[in-house]
């Protein structure tokens, strides 16, 4: 039997090669939209792909089943209830797809979307048990899908509620679980874990939200930690619903005077190098998103604006243009190009460049006693604030801010705060972006260590459930 898991790390995505050695052939799972992976695998095992299978029509990522479909003639299949444009061999709950002595088993699991299925492996050559499934986004290593990227979310996690009880904890403890994101991505909870499977039996032992047997109990639970939509997840759902889309962005290169003009134009500067070197010097109105960085992707989907033009920005060529295959992964299309030559052709021109200070919790501090009136501007989840946040500071969240934020005076200098200072680099961007003269970064740590340094926190009550009910 052959079984390969292929992840992507920026989006927390992971897709599937099985099949039969023996037999030739192969079926891909959930493929990413760069697709050289499963046809260099394939090539190297000496096998065939000839069919690719959906969980369901993802909507943080752009599927690659168009341009593998066009590269191999595979079959694409999914369920009948997704009823998108491609042409596709639609399937039930039930369907049985074998592949040499591997045995693929449709198990319809709705919630997360209603047309969303698990694929159930079985190795017929060693057993008519099932030895793993192919979970998608139903049940995670550690937690469970969302159930809002559809329908109605209280029905969405009612669906996933009874998908989980009703089939998936149906399978043997023994089992595999092998998932179609891990621990970083918008499509489960806070709880997913970064390991890449586990087993129905271990799940079911200490999975938080398999605990829950109260399905109304449950419901609460999954819509209570739900965090904010992702932003262009409909767009996203939308080309993997219609017509097969096989091509990706060229990128066209841009000396300094053309990205000039494009930024005159309103295109977005972002710029993929790390946050230390975007501080020490970045141009006027770039955004400091890090490619470094796991979810670059996602960050970028957060702040693009789908009708304006996004240029990259490197250390050199490579750097910026490496940057648009995850940005192509998100959905997001209208790439103007990249800084030719990255930040040295700017600096060789002698273009200007603005600067952003940082500072440490530590030093946060000791300026404040030395500048009570000192602006902070916190940046973390609302949930997160609810829970401790320093005294007399701003919040907003750093994904929101599309303006100068409400309360903040741009002449008077702002710190930016977050829980670890990945996410102040990108806000602090913005709010130079925005028009504030002197921005403060807060590195190596954010509020949680502040209060680890016994500094006071505020923290905002919220109702119980019990009190929220009775209202």
């Amino acid at each position: 039997m052959i079984f390969r898991q292929i992840t992507h790390n920026d989006l927390g995505c992971a897709s599937y090669l099985v099949g039969d050695e023996k037999a030739g052939v192969v079926a891909v799972v959930d493929p990413r939209f760069e697709t050289n992976v499963y046809l260099m695998l394939a090539r190297y095992i000496g096998v065939s792909i000839e069919h690719i299978l959906e969980t369901h029509t993802h909507a943080d990522h752009v599927s690659g089943h168009g341009r593998l479909a066009a590269a191999t003639g595979a079959i694409i299949h999914i369920h009948r209830d997704a009823e998108p444009e491609y042409e596709h061999e639609p399937f039930d709950d039930g369907w049985e797809l074998e592949l040499g002595a591997v045995t693929i088993r449709a198990m319809h699991t709705p919630g997360h979307r209603p047309e969303h299925t698990s694929f159930v492996l079985t190795d017929t050559a060693r057993s008519s048990e099932p030895w793993a499934v192919l979970s998608g986004d139903t049940l995670f290593v550690g937690d469970v899908a969302r159930p809002d990227l559809a329908i109605e979310k209280s029905e969405g996690a009612r669906g996933i509620f009874h998908a989980l009880h009703d089939r998936l904890l149906s399978l043997p403890d023994h089992c595999e679980l092998w998932p179609a994101h891990l621990g970083g991505s918008m499509c489960g909870g806070p709880g997913m874990d970064m390991k890449i499977s586990s087993t129905i039996g271990f799940e079911r032992a200490y999975n938080g939200m398999l605990q829950i047997a109260d399905e109304d109990e449950f419901v609460h639970q999954a819509l209570d930690k739900l965090g904010p939509q992702p932003p262009n997840f409909q767009a996203i759902v939308e080309l993997n619903k219609g017509p097969m889309l096989t091509h990706g962005v060229d990128l066209l290169a841009l000396a300094p005077r053309q990205l000039e003009l494009k930024r005159g134009q309103g295109a977005l500067l972002v710029d993929v190098r790390t946050d230390v070197q975007f501080d020490d010097f970045h141009i006027p109105g770039s955004v400091c998103i890090p490619l470094t960085r796991a979810g670059f992707g996602s960050k970028l989907a957060w702040l693009a604006d789908p009708d304006q033009e996004i240029v990259l920005i490197g250390r050199d060529d490579d750097d910026a243009q490496r940057a648009g295959v995850p940005a192509i992964a998100v959905g997001i299309r209208k790439l103007a190009g990249f800084a030719l030559g990255g930040l040295t052709s700017w600096r060789l021109e002698k273009r200007p460049v603005d600067r952003i200070e940082r500072e440490t919790v530590e030093q946060l501090h000791e300026r404040i006693e030395r500048d009570p009136g000192l602006q902070i501007l916190d940046v973390r989840d609302e949930s997160e604030w609810n829970a401790g946040h320093i005294p007399g500071s701003l919040f907003s969240c750093w994904h929101d801010i599309s303006a100068l934020p409400s309360g903040l005076d741009p002449d008077r200098p702002v710190a930016v705060i977050c829980g670890s200072g990945q996410r102040a680099a990108t806000a602090g961007s913005l709010v130079q972006r925005f028009g504030v003269r002197q921005v403060i970064h807060i590195v190596d740590g954010g509020v949680p260590k502040w209060g680890q340094l016994g500094h006071p926190l505020e923290r905002v009550r919220t109702p119980s459930r019990a009190t929220a009910a009775a209202a």
